[in-house]
């Protein structure tokens, strides 16, 4: 980590005549939507709260360390340690509650598997209500991603009555996959019982307070889900592989979006979690991201510190200039002939005068995509392709079978941090 700053949280215990501990009392901490002349504002325990979050519970001690104050899920798959790991951390959690969705086969006419849903998460709002490091539910995410039965907004709003009715201290949401004029009047005619709406955004982020203006919506909002441009967003090959940002690029992209937006709206916007505070396959093992495999820390963290903190890390992550493939880069289609030898260059320094390393590989693309964030194999790198010649410099052999492949680069400065980069190309007799 860049700091080894921890915060602790903790409740005393009340000591007995006998001078031995009370059993801890679990409280819930109050959270509060409040309305004022200005806009909305959330308070937790009486006082203010913006959201400076992170999607996904790995590394929270990294979250508090670097000024972050909230983590969010997706489900409660792990739920108690997530909550009292948290609490241990002086965090707070989005606590997701998995709402089944249309496009995974779910039924929304079949009121029998609606009505066994809701006894289920009646069941999970009981177990975690009363949890101090409990901010609010995350009703479903993305449920409006390829649907078209609208009565699973009837079913979001009956589970949000639910809560309310056992949980009188924490405010509901749903999670939308972007938001439109559409799907905005839905909701305010269908789930006129959640207390704030969430949206996940990528490239739109910048735009979304003038979208959400647009669409209906004059309510508080939480951005659930924000980063880099999606791999649906930007540009392709004409073999259909998506060309993904640097992580240069991408802390870039973050840095002004959020200024942008999130900052911009305070008025109505509550605060942000950032995707993802950990590491997944989806696309690439690093497009989302902002930690490799082996917990290394991209560029965008040392934003992301300076986001929630105003204070940029001791030690930066390595900035990369470019990256080339055959003296050509990522926008230039590259198409290699199979058993060839071709240069590869990637340009990169460290702000502090770091050495640095450079690691390499080269992975197929994978052949079973994902929608909406589902789980996506990694494919496995191809072994022996890669000879360095220098600084930043390797010559890459290429596959014998012909396809799409991916030349990765992963530069490291000694200190938990790095640059990542990747070019498209297809090998083609």
């Amino acid at each position: 980590m860049k700091r080894a700053m921890g915060i602790w949280a903790g409740c005393s215990l009340a000591l007995t005549t006998l001078g031995q501990p009370a059993p801890q009392t679990i409280t819930a901490v109050k959270t509060e939507l409040r309305k004022t002349t200005a806009g909305y504002q959330l308070l937790r325990g009486g006082q203010l709260y913006f959201v400076k979050g992170a999607g996904g519970s790995a590394y929270p001690a990294r979250i508090s360390a670097y000024g972050g104050n909230s983590i969010r899920t997706w489900g409660t798959r792990g739920a108690q340690q997530v909550l009292d790991t948290a609490a241990k951390y002086g965090l707070t959690v989005l606590l997701g509650l998995d709402v089944a969705r249309e496009r995974h086969g779910f039924n929304y006419d079949d009121t029998a598997a609606v009505k066994k849903q809701l006894d289920r998460l009646r069941e999970e709002v009981l177990k975690y209500k009363d949890h101090p490091a409990l901010l609010a539910w995350g009703i479903g995410n993305e449920l409006n991603l390829q649907y078209k039965n609208t009565k699973v907004w009837d079913a979001v709003n009956d589970i949000s009555k639910m809560i309310h009715s056992l949980d009188p201290n924490h405010p509901t949401t749903t999670v939308l996959a972007g938001v439109n004029k559409e799907v905005v009047d839905l909701l305010k005619a269908k789930t006129t019982d959640i207390d704030l709406l969430s949206v996940n955004t990528y490239g739109g982020l910048a735009g979304l307070p003038r979208t959400l203006r647009q669409s209906g919506w004059e309510g508080a909002y939480l951005v659930t889900e924000w980063g880099p441009t999606g791999h649906w967003e930007g540009l392709q090959t004409p073999w259909k592989s998506s060309i993904e940002e640097t992580s240069s690029e991408k802390a870039a992209v973050y840095k002004s979006r959020y200024e942008y937006s999130v900052e911009q709206d305070r008025d109505k916007c509550l605060g942000s979690y950032v995707f993802l505070w950990g590491q997944k396959q989806e696309r690439t093992p690093t497009w989302y991201g902002l930690f490799t495999d082996k917990g290394e820390e991209s560029e965008v963290v040392d934003v992301m510190q300076y986001l929630w903190s105003g204070k940029w890390p001791d030690n930066k992550a390595p900035h990369l200039y470019s990256m080339q493939l055959d003296g050509k880069k990522a926008l230039d289609n590259i198409y290699l002939k199979p058993g060839n030898s071709y240069a590869a260059l990637a340009v990169s320094a460290d702000p502090d005068k770091d050495k640095l390393n450079w690691r390499w590989e080269v992975v197929p693309e994978p052949t079973q995509l994902s929608e909406g964030g589902d789980f996506e194999a990694r494919p496995k790198p191809v072994e022996g392709l890669i000879k360095t010649t220098g600084e930043g410099k390797v010559i890459l052999s290429t596959p014998a079978k012909e396809g799409a492949y991916r030349l990765f680069v992963y530069i490291t400065d000694g200190h938990n941090n790095v640059a990542t980069a990747n070019i498209p190309f297809y090998v083609k007799p």
